[in-house]
């Protein structure tokens, strides 16, 4: 299996595991990359998912354009191919995504880290976009997250020049929330996790929407969905949950209800 998909109370570890080939991503590895996905957001249980590459040399190297580049042409395969929604559109989940990062994140890979909320870092992990050199160009994501999540000069040099940053160099820029030793690499990750599990889920999935949806409207809009969203939460058992702990002077204890 390409994918190994483990549970671990509200934290599930999703990792790309074809560690001969870089991580790379082929047919089959991105169908069950997509059920993982798919399977993360409909389990009520799941609150968080790391995803991770097999190996400390790579996260992923992307697309294994041997496999994927002819399929996009072949004219036998009806419909024609495309990568799953998971991939093509980005990861459409509002959950928590934390994106462990061990290597190369090129190409795709790096695309599947741009979609996470979180990335961490390895210190040797190396980011890129090299489509271009290739005669392509970034098609999982990677034109229109990078720019929102760095500045739009790093971004347009990273994406049409092809070239490379480190794990330091992502973090001087903000593509990365903190870079690590390989081996304190998982631990790291699963204390955000952690983090995050400890706050109200439905809160926090409710962050997360309101964020992301919001960067495409205006300030009111955006406001105006903030106030539908939190309205949207007074009538759950968290959100009682929450004041009434902070009242009793106790940890709150959240159900995700």
């Amino acid at each position: 299996m390409p994918v190994e998909y483990v549970v671990d109370n509200h934290i599930v570890t999703i990792t790309l595991d074809r560690p001969d080939s870089l991580n790379s991503m082929d047919p089959q590895m991105l169908d069950e990359f997509h059920d993982a996905i798919v399977q993360f957001k409909n389990d009520d249980n799941i609150w968080v998912s790391i995803i991770t590459g097999s190996g400390e040399k790579s996260f992923s190297a992307g697309a294994d354009l041997r496999k994927t580049i002819p399929l996009y042409g072949d004219s036998s395969v009806k419909p024609p191919w495309q990568p799953p929604p998971s991939i093509m559109r980005g990861i459409e989940v509002w959950k928590p995504l934390i994106a462990a990062v061990n290597g190369l994140a090129l190409g795709g890979g790096c695309e599947i880290a741009l979609a996470c909320d979180l990335r961490i870092a390895s210190e040797n992990a190396t980011f890129g976009q090299p489509e271009v050199g290739w005669g392509l160009m970034p098609g999982w994501g990677g034109s229109q997250r990078l720019p929102r999540i760095i500045p739009y000069a790093y971004a347009s040099e990273l994406i049409l020049t092809g070239n490379t940053i480190d794990a330091a160099e992502a973090y001087r820029i903000g593509l990365v929330n903190k870079v690590t030793k390989a081996e304190d690499l998982m631990d790291t990750a699963h204390q955000y996790a952690q983090r995050i599990c400890d706050q109200g889920p439905l809160g926090v999935r409710a962050a997360k929407e309101a964020m992301i949806r919001g960067m495409s409207m205006s300030m009111d809009d955006g406001l105006r969905l903030e106030q539908s969203m939190f309205d949207g939460l007074r009538y759950t058992e968290d959100f009682t949950e929450g004041p009434k702990a902070f009242a009793e002077k106790r940890r709150p204890e959240f159900h995700g209800r």
